[in-house]
């Protein structure tokens, strides 16, 4: 049961959310667009912010489905596999199948992830709750999404460790700030060459 799980949990990974908004509502490949990323973030660049936050939507439920909604339809219940399905969903809208396996940076995927983690055990609601706190605290200082994502990324299994959650977790939690600080190689460059960039948050005086 575990192996059709993670086939379906990676499939539902591997919807293409942005691409497919970028098809139906501007009849463009969202690829070559913006920063070229299959993600919420460069949908609010190219489309707007409505769609943006659906993108962001969808693309965090895909995360929940994957390891919550399958956990109980297929009676999936431990640590390891939830882990197994958590992290088949990531590598799903990282690489996905419908893209020729190029897809996002699996932020919203990995939150979704956490998400149905925590809805499961317990333990999770204070790191799930502590990682985002520091995302909004990077990215209301930075204005940079994706330095945000990588210091809360980094911060995940540091937090693990702090709150003494199982090891197979705090590996879990290793793997995901592997992907993502992986997946954010060009945006590590721009950062050191001061090119990336920012939200504009705040409006400058006049």
């Amino acid at each position: 049961m575990i192996f059709l799980g993670i086939l379906i949990s990676y499939l539902i990974g591997s919807i293409p959310t942005a691409y497919i908004f970028g098809r139906q509502l501007k009849g463009i490949d969202i690829r070559e667009h913006g920063s070229g990323n299959v993600g919420a973030t460069n949908v609010f660049r190219v489309l707007g912010k409505g769609p943006g936050f659906i993108v962001l939507f969808l693309d965090i439920l895909k995360g929940v489905i994957a390891v919550w909604g399958l956990s109980n339809l297929l009676g999936l219940g431990s640590n390891m596999q939830l882990i197994l399905l958590g992290v088949a969903a990531v590598c799903g809208h990282n690489w996905t199948v419908f893209l020729q396996f190029k897809g996002g940076k699996g932020i919203a995927t990995s939150l979704g992830v956490l998400i149905g983690f925590m809805l499961q055990i317990e333990s999770l609601q204070l790191v799930v709750g502590l990682t985002l706190l520091v995302w909004i605290a990077c990215f209301l200082i930075s204005t940079i999404v994706s330095l945000s994502s990588i210091v809360a990324a980094v911060f995940l299994p540091v937090a693990m460790v702090l709150t003494d959650q199982p090891l197979e977790l705090v590996g879990c939690g290793v793997l995901i700030c592997v992907f993502v600080v992986f997946r954010h190689r060009p945006n590590i460059k721009r950062l050191l060459n001061g090119q990336e960039p920012r939200v504009p948050l705040y409006k400058k005086r006049q």
